[in-house]
């Protein structure tokens, strides 16, 4: 039995569609409703709540541990503890490539330092995936694209080497299905290159074959559209982060999506010809 929790998100759902009818799979989520099909089997179970994470543990192999809020320690804390006691034998982490630069010091990057240390302290074999950022992360640019054939942002030039999350999934997927052979391993996960986010509204603008304009906001008013979507300390997190990319600090291609999928990694051309409909007017 391999458990997979984020399994709504972005990575956890792809993971799902690459095990399923492959190996016992059992999906955790809060809204259970929202998962379900053939081959599968739904857990309700809440990070937050120990209690209910002894049931949806039970009798699991491997699982996918994804957590997403920066502000607790708990749930990583709470899911370690239950997966020891049940006896899963692998936990595969999804953390990020930020905490092997030390400069990294923000709220989000030692949220995840700090998660790394407990899987790793927590007496459960452990893989943990290093992921930069999401190449889906530019779909928040489809509604600006769609109506004024605009991208707006901060740090436009700064390179980064984002990563396909379909690469991630299969990566993970791989891991869980032989965990044995990735015990105690990190895998830095980025795409085949560097490119900026002025080179990604580019390469949008040729495949829509429309005129695409890269607006600059000034690192005040960037801070400022954070604020709108995040709690403080996070939106300063994301802030400090962009100012780290500025410097060159999440321009390095790493191999290991070549290595461990036996094909190069998927740039972020090929990412975006296949979610088009999204950003079209």
């Amino acid at each position: 039995m391999i458990l997979l929790t984020g399994a709504t998100g972005t990575v956890g759902r792809l993971v799902a569609a690459r095990l399923r009818g492959r190996v016992p799979l059992r999906l955790m989520a809060r809204r259970p409703e929202r998962l379900g099909g053939p081959e599968v089997e739904v857990v309700a179970a809440d990070l937050a709540d120990p209690a209910s994470l002894r049931p949806a543990l039970a009798g699991v192999r491997a699982a996918l541990l994804v957590t997403s809020d920066p502000l607790t320690q708990a749930h990583d804390e709470h899911f370690l503890a239950s997966a020891r006691a049940a006896g899963v034998a692998h936990v595969v982490k999804l953390s990020a490539l930020a905490v092997t630069d030390p400069r990294a010091t923000d709220l989000i990057t030692t949220w995840q330092r700090e998660n790394e240390r407990l899987l790793r302290d927590s007496g459960s074999a452990w893989t943990l995936l290093r992921p930069r950022a999401f190449m889906t992360n530019t779909l928040g640019w489809a509604r600006s694209v769609r109506e004024e054939g605009v991208v707006r942002g901060s740090g436009g030039a700064a390179a980064n080497a984002t990563v396909d999350p379909r690469d991630i999934a299969e990566v993970a997927a791989r891991v869980l299905l032989d965990p044995d052979a990735h015990a105690g391993r990190t895998y830095a996960l980025t795409g085949p290159a560097a490119v900026s986010a002025v080179t990604q509204t580019q390469i949008l603008g040729e495949l829509l074959q429309r005129r695409l304009t890269y607006v600059e906001l000034s690192p005040d008013e960037a801070l400022r559209r954070l604020r709108e979507r995040y709690p403080g300390p996070i939106a300063e997190a994301l802030a400090e982060s962009a100012a780290r990319g500025l410097a060159g600090a999440k321009a390095q291609v790493d191999p290991a999506v070549g290595e461990l999928l036996g094909r190069p990694a998927s740039d972020y051309r090929t990412w975006a010809r296949d979610h088009l409909a999204a950003f079209r007017a």
